[in-house]
């Protein structure tokens, strides 16, 4: 199985921030700095913390159980 951080980086940078306007629009519109977008593009993903996680479901206004189910964890 797959890093549980990598997976979610993974999912946030191929579904939501690919089809964002731009990483600088998607940190602006989910409360996040620039700087957490490019972290969580690398390809090893990094080990977000909970606080971001839930900034950036809130901003989706999605539950963060829902997003796990999303990734399928």
């Amino acid at each position: 199985m797959a890093d549980i951080n990598k997976r979610i980086c993974n999912y946030i940078a191929k579904e939501w921030i690919a089809k964002a306007k731009s990483n600088r629009a998607f940190a602006t519109e989910h409360y996040i700095d620039e700087k957490t977008v490019r972290k969580i593009l690398k390809p090893e993903g990094y080990r977000m913390p909970v606080k971001t996680l839930e900034k950036i479901c809130e901003a989706r206004e999605i539950k963060i159980s829902y997003f796990f189910s999303l990734i399928g964890a």
